[in-house]
């Protein structure tokens, strides 16, 4: 069971409009004295509460019973039944009841009634979908065309006639030029009336869209606020890994060399060999020295691009060397690039390579690696194959070096191949796209 809500009026304007309307009504109700109709005598079957009032001083004649019909019809727009269809048809019936009641018992009909019946109109807008505001419409324009034939065959409920009395003039002419008249005039009367309902319905429709754009707009913002703070916290996030992937990359693999390094001047020391053990402290001295650079540049702004702005070929070209001068291992590189690449690819393909090639020398015992770099049409392909031990991918997948590499380049929109098995060494193969604008060999 749907539960019955009252509102307040939604629109103020609208409401103002609605006053004036039902004020307009009243003063309709109110007609102006003429000589010729002070010997009129009322009707001897109006009961004495349809009696109307005479005031020459102020040169009105009107029923008191119209006013306190059109006031409570005023009152019913001050809150308006929402939740319930049952509630809603029954509020406007009520209206169309008010309505009928002020002509039927107020006369006048013609000039009180439209004023009445947009009233109700304009409050059936804002209650029912446009279907039911058709509807409504329909019922009110239906009732206005029934008081405009009632008025025309001249009936009279309880002895209150609808019509206005005709001029002196026009009871003077032959019906047959008065009917033709009345008639035209009574058609033009229904012509505008159903523009007028169209046009209410129109403006209440543009008016109640306009604010539910304004209320969707007001969602939407709040909903736009609230996606920026997760977006936010997802920016924190990555911000957070991005921030691990570089001292990783960077000071992992420097501390992993330096480890390598001591292991070496531990067995040198082992074999007495002081000289070759000393140069090989002296590089894990200097590695422990860029570590500690790293990890100041990483904390301090974690901006300074990897690449020292030398080429990527160029900074691969050192990397290898240094990998084979510190590891022992020796990298069969193949580096084939004809056009400078982006900063973020130039970066992440550098980081990757770094980052394989540490694994390689801290975990595999391999003493050859192939490194090949190359071009194709639809963008960079990078190799690494090493001929060490292997092992099980299936049981080492959360390696926070190989989950690094995979962010990298996903990021990118390539995708990262691993494929290895224990003593027959481990591949690592990635691809990067490029665009047109980025490739300059590109055809596609």
């Amino acid at each position: 069971m749907q539960r019955l809500i009252w509102k307040k009026h939604p629109f103020r304007l609208l409401f103002y409009l609605e006053l004036t309307l039902l004020g307009i009504s009243l003063l309709a109700a109110f007609s102006p004295l003429f000589p010729h109709r002070f010997h009129l005598q009322n009707p001897p079957n109006i009961p004495d509460i349809l009696t109307p009032i005479t005031l020459p001083s102020l040169g009105i004649r009107f029923r008191p019973i119209v006013i306190p019909i059109i006031a409570a019809l005023a009152a019913l727009g001050l809150r308006l039944p929402f939740g319930s269809r049952f509630a809603q048809v029954m509020y406007t019936s009520l209206g169309f009841g008010l309505s009928w009641l002020a002509v039927l018992l107020g006369g006048r009909g013609e000039r009180v009634f439209p004023s009445l019946l947009l009233v109700v109109v304009i409050r059936a807008c804002l209650m029912f979908p446009w279907k039911g505001r058709i509807l409504v419409a329909i019922a009110a324009y239906g009732s206005f065309l029934m008081m405009l034939f009632m008025s025309f065959i001249g009936m009279t409920p309880f002895g209150i006639p609808l019509g206005r009395r005709l001029p002196r003039l026009l009871r003077r002419m032959p019906d047959e030029l008065v009917q033709p008249f009345l008639i035209n005039l009574k058609l033009n009367s229904a012509l505008l009336f159903a523009l007028v309902l169209m046009f209410v319905l129109l403006l209440v429709g543009t008016l109640l869209a306009e604010k539910q754009s304004r209320q969707q707009l007001s969602l939407a913002n709040r909903r736009l606020r609230e996606y920026a703070l997760l977006i936010e916290n997802q920016a924190t996030l990555q911000e957070r890994n991005r921030i691990a992937r570089e001292i990783h990359d960077s000071v992992g693999h420097s501390l992993t060399a330096q480890s390598i390094q001591l292991e070496n001047v531990a067995m040198l020391l082992d074999d007495q060999d002081v000289e070759q053990a000393t140069q090989h402290l002296q590089k894990a001295r200097q590695l422990g020295k860029e570590a500690l650079q790293n990890v100041r540049q990483s904390v301090a702004t974690l901006r300074n691009h990897p690449l020292g702005g030398q080429p990527l070929t160029v900074a691969l070209t050192k990397l290898v060397q240094e990998c084979e001068k510190t590891n022992g291992i020796q990298i069969n590189s193949e580096i084939n690039l004809s056009y400078p690449l982006s900063t973020e690819i130039s970066t992440a393909i550098y980081r990757v390579i770094q980052e394989a090639l540490t694994n390689i020398s801290k975990h595999s015992h391999a003493d050859k690696v192939r490194l090949i770099l190359k071009e194709k049409t639809t963008g960079i392909l990078v190799s690494i194959k090493d001929n060490g031990q292997g092992f099980n991918p299936q049981e080492n997948t959360t390696g926070f070096g190989l989950q690094g590499m995979r962010e990298r380049i996903e990021v990118l929109g390539g995708h990262l191949d691993l494929t290895s098995q224990p003593g027959k060494g481990c591949k690592i193969q990635f691809e990067i796209p490029l665009s047109a604008d980025e490739n300059p060999s590109f055809t596609g």
